[in-house]
């Protein structure tokens, strides 16, 4: 960390405990990402009226170069916040999770799902409970009757547009699951 951690309480006394479970958990978001520049955290009680019932406001300001991160809850209304090592916990576990996610990004490791794949009925043979689906590379799939979903199997006719899963079968790749698609959707 570049500058030294800012701890402030408002409308509490400062609590050299909580300052440092604060503390520890400052250190452990080093391990996440290695150029923390600065950190700034205000835990502060909302009312000081009630011995009970009195909730606890936490907020944590991260900088690193080129982000700032903000963790804390503004208003909380559960119960839970009445314990100040709660909403730190809360607003420190908020904050870890958008620090792995943007070292993930500066990683270039952001998750991306393939699309599913899709291709035409080429042909159905029913008494048999299969047909076959061709793949706009060319690829031929084998489904059974039980690897269409919401559609029945015995409307189905060639040219219809699906998308599937693939999956290794004894005899080659086959289509787990076959989802009619567009306006040809048969639903039963």
């Amino acid at each position: 960390m570049q500058l030294p951690i800012q701890i402030t309480f408002r409308h509490m006394d400062p609590s050299p405990a909580l300052e440092t479970r604060i503390r520890e958990r400052v250190t452990k978001l080093e391990q996440f990402h290695p150029r923390l520049m600065s950190c700034r955290v205000v835990v502060e009680q909302e009312h000081r009226r009630h011995h009970q019932g009195n909730l606890f406001l936490v907020r944590v300001d991260l900088t690193l170069p080129g982000h700032e991160l903000v963790a804390g809850h503004e208003s909380p209304k559960h119960q839970a916040y009445e314990d100040p090592y709660v909403a730190v916990r809360d607003a420190f576990d908020s904050l870890q999770r958008q620090l792995e996610e943007l070292a993930r990004r500066e990683r270039h490791e952001v998750k991306h799902h393939e699309p599913p794949l899709h291709g035409h009925i080429s042909g159905l043979t029913p008494a048999e409970d299969y047909g076959r689906i061709t793949t706009p590379d060319g690829r031929d799939i084998y489904f059974h009757r039980n690897s269409v979903v919401d559609a029945d199997f015995d409307k189905l006719t060639a040219g219809m547009e699906v998308r599937f899963s693939e999956e290794m079968g004894e005899r080659g790749p086959q289509a787990s699951s076959v989802h009619l698609v567009g306006k040809h959707h048969i639903t039963g």
